[in-house]
This record gives structure tokens, C-alpha cells and sequence, in this order.
């Protein structure tokens, strides 16, 4: 027996041979909880994880023109309401165990998706600046990796506090690249975030990556906008 991490209302699991007999992963989420949580399925972007009909979005059509430097990003969950408002409890409030509510469904992508075809990857969380880890406590990215128990590099450092959420499109689109680099990351590099908004965050941290030798980035994010 256990309390939803979200709403607190109380978690019972029947006993059966099954649960006897095996381990279960732990529940964070309550059956109603979890129930507004929207899994992305069907078909999607093999780019960006977008839900889109054929192979390649507009937006990731428009990338490859310019120059993609990412090979694709994967992302588990819709961004819908209930996601928005976890996020931001967990982000902008403080509430640090929000984020084992990410920690099977981050893990089973992790190693479907990445973990088998590139055993040579090496995670990097897109960091925070100075003073928004000292306003927050934690870097959420950060955070997000150490749960794949697998070795995580920090090798950017971000130069700039602005927010990204309170910019528009053409707003981060523009703006220089907010990343520096600590040491040249020689291995394929799989970057770990919360959100997959536009793929400017990705992109600017994996730009710097390419240009010191990484040969590969690809990234793993909880949402999808």
C-alpha cells in the first residue's frame, strides 16, 4: 500500500500469485492520475516524436534545410494539462518526488529505444544556469538522467538565466546559444530534458557538442508540445 504522488489519495494493490511471486515496478501515480497522462502511440516523427502521419514533420523538414544536428528526439508523453501542471509543481515548486512519476516510462524508452543499438552513449543533462539553481534547488534534467543508472557527463554549462518558457517561436530561434562547453565529449551523446518544445534547446546544446567532437546526439524527453 502506497499514496499517489500527485493527489495523495491512497494506492491499494490486490494480492494475487502474480504480485506474490514477482516484482512489480512501484506505482507513483494513482489509477486516476495516471489515467490523464497521454503516452504518445501511433504513428509519429521519426525526428521530433511529433503524432504526424508520414515520416518527417514540416518543422523537421525545415531543420534538415538548415543543417540538423540531432539525429532525433524521442518523447513519451503528450503535453496535456495534467503534464503542464506535474511539470510545473515539480520544476517551479519544489516538489523534488514528481519526478518518479517519469521513472519507468523514462526507463523502458531509454532502453527500447537507445540503450541496445548505442552502447557506447553517454547522457547529458541540458543544465541550468548559476542563479536559477540557486532559485530552484535542483536541475530537472539532471534529475531526469540520474534515474536511467547509467554514467551522466556535465559537460554544459548555460551562460544565460533567461527563461526559455516565456519566449515565443521566433524568440529562441533567434537568440545566440545560451551553452558553453566544460571538455569535448568524443562519444555519441544522448541529451535528457523535460520538454521537446520547438527543438531550439536541443539543437544549440547538441550544435556545440558536434563542433567539439561528438559525432552523434540524439535526445530523450518527457513531453512533447
Amino acid at each position: 500500500m502506497n499514496y499517489c504522488v500527485y493527489c495523495y489519495e491512497r494506492i491499494e494493490n490486490s494480492l494475487t500469485w502474480s504480485t506474490w511471486l514477482t516484482v512489480e515496478k512501484s506505482q507513483a501515480l494513482c489509477a486516476s492520475c495516471a489515467g490523464k497522462l497521454e503516452m504518445i502511440s501511433g504513428k509519429r516523427c521519426k525526428v521530433c516524436s511529433r503524432a504526424w502521419s508520414s515520416s518527417i514533420c514540416l518543422d523537421c523538414q525545415q531543420w534538415r534545410e538548415l543543417g540538423d544536428n540531432i539525429e532525433r528526439n524521442y518523447s513519451i508523453f503528450h503535453y496535456n494539462d495534467t503534464i503542464r501542471e506535474i511539470i510545473t509543481q515539480w520544476k517551479f515548486r519544489g516538489d523534488y518526488l514528481l519526478r518518479e512519476i517519469f521513472r519507468n516510462e523514462l526507463k523502458s524508452a531509454f532502453e527500447n529505444q537507445f540503450a541496445n543499438n548505442n552502447a557506447s552513449l553517454t547522457i547529458v543533462p541540458i543544465p541550468l544556469s548559476e542563479s536559477r539553481m540557486k532559485e530552484r534547488g535542483f536541475n530537472q534534467s539532471l534529475a531526469l538522467a540520474e534515474m536511467l543508472d547509467v554514467p551522466v557527463k556535465q559537460v554544459l554549462r548555460r551562460k544565460s538565466g533567461e527563461k526559455q518558457a516565456k519566449k515565443n517561436r521566433k524568440a529562441r530561434l533567434k537568440r545566440d546559444n545560451p551553452f558553453s562547453i566544460t571538455e569535448p565529449l568524443k562519444q555519441a551523446a544522448l541529451i535528457v530534458d523535460d520538454i521537446y518544445t520547438t527543438g531550439t534547446t536541443v539543437r544549440q546544446a547538441a550544435q556545440l557538442l558536434r563542433l567539439h567532437g561528438c559525432p552523434a546526439v540524439y535526445s530523450l524527453t518527457i513531453a512533447r508540445s
